[in-house]
């Protein structure tokens, strides 16, 4: 924490600040009554058939499927591309390992594209990179980090030409835009989050996006344990226990209506941090204002290199030594938690991830993989990955916290750089 910077003028906050949880309305209550009252308390149900056709009209697909999770959309997406044991598959390297896991559930292995400084998401250059040491890949799994799109063109453009299957993760960018149109209409296959933390919950609960209804109908099957037409319980394909239930469905169906609610008060906290931070040595997580328009689902903040404090970091536990001017993320998660405040590192990148380690993993230079030596890369920074989750951080941005209190969070992290 602080030590001598220790400030003995503020309290902690009596009730916590938390990163981000679920914002209620009143109509999410009525709906789960409905599904109660009426005994709708299954995987079928006016709710679920609603938030379909809200997320649809929302977003602009032609089918959306109601599941359990994103995750569970994630991995009918990857089943439905066709990927294979042992087949690779390009993902983005710097997201929750929930972008990743369901490759691996249908037996492919899991490539990493670093990351880019202009949006946090897929590098193109590293994309088109990959593609030359592993032009057999099929499938591209890429995420909107922080609900920020990435550089769609352009990764649109390179899986294009070399005939990939875009599987898109706009899990945490329900409702960002670019040049016009929401994520989650880019991919072959999309698919949305409704966890408890996202910019609208169900409390738990997701959605796979598609404009091919062949698709869409598969996943309905596959996600109810793959039963076929006939009067007994008959299976002719492998299922799963997935379909969203009628009770999550009335939360979802419940939250829709206040997405853009939900979008314009967290735009409002990530401007106010911006505002406050304009003295300090660090920058905001960035986006492409002339092409997008992000959700602001999670600001975050990234230190200047020559305002780092010396940190080290292990599997479990971090390390640093307080300099004057100088802070790093671990010493402003820690203060910010002294004052019951909810911060959190940046997603560590999952080429950094024990389980994921000696999977393949390619910058803008090509190869990732064995090239920090210094006789090799001269200093450069080439796994920029590494280095936003080394200087970066998620700030309190839940949607409930006052202007004061947030005035007094920044007050909070400019002390740390005293």
């Amino acid at each position: 924490m602080l030590a001598e910077r220790e400030m003995t003028d503020i309290q902690p906050f009596g009730k916590k600040i938390w990163l981000s949880s679920p914002t209620m309305h009143g109509p999410e209550l009525e709906y789960i009554t409905e599904a109660y009252k009426t005994n709708w308390m299954s995987t079928v149900g006016e709710n679920i058939n609603e938030a379909e056709r809200l997320a649809c009209e929302k977003v602009g697909c032609g089918y959306a499927v109601a599941l359990s999770a994103g995750t569970a959309a994630l991995h009918m997406a990857v089943k439905l591309a066709g990927v294979k044991p042992g087949e690779k598959v390009f993902c983005s390297d710097m997201t929750f390992d929930a972008t990743v896991n369901p490759v691996v559930y249908e037996g492919g292995v899991p490539v990493f594209i670093d990351t880019e400084y202009d949006t946090w998401n897929m590098d193109p250059v590293a994309l088109e990179k990959a593609f030359k040491l592993y032009p057999e890949v099929k499938v591209v799994v890429m995420a909107h980090l922080y609900g920020t799109p990435g550089k769609i063109d352009e990764l649109k453009a390179i899986c294009d030409r070399h005939e990939a299957i875009i599987i898109e993760d706009a899990a945490e960018s329900l409702g960002a835009t670019y040049k016009g149109s929401q994520t989650g209409t880019f991919g072959t296959y999309s698919c949305i989050s409704f966890n408890g933390n996202k910019i609208i919950t169900g409390s738990s609960g997701g959605m796979l996006l598609t404009d091919d209804e062949e698709a869409a109908n598969k996943v309905r099957k596959w996600s109810t344990q793959s039963r076929e037409n006939a009067p007994w319980y008959q299976h002719e394909e492998l299922g799963y226990n997935y379909r969203m239930s009628n009770v999550i469905a009335g939360v979802v169906r419940g939250q829709f209506p206040y997405l853009e609610e939900h979008i314009a008060q967290k735009k409002a906290i990530y401007e106010r941090y911006r505002e406050g931070f304009k003295d300090l040595p660090v920058t905001m997580n960035p986006y492409d204002d002339k092409s997008s328009e992000p959700n602001f689902w999670l600001s975050c903040m990234l230190i200047n290199p020559e305002a780092m404090c010396r940190q080290v970091r292990g599997e479990q536990e971090a390390l640093y030594t307080t300099e004057p001017g100088k802070s790093c993320p671990t010493e402003i998660l820690e203060t910010l938690a002294s004052y019951n405040v909810e911060g959190r590192p940046i997603w560590k990148p999952m080429h950094m991830q024990p389980i994921y380690r000696m999977h393949g993993f390619v910058t803008k230079e090509g190869n990732g993989r064995g090239q920090s030596n210094a006789y090799i890369n001269k200093g450069k920074i080439i796994d920029v990955g590494m280095d936003i989750f080394r200087r970066g951080l998620c700030l309190p941005s839940d949607n409930k916290m006052t202007k004061g209190q947030q005035d007094i969070i920044i007050d909070l992290i400019h002390r740390c750089f005293v």
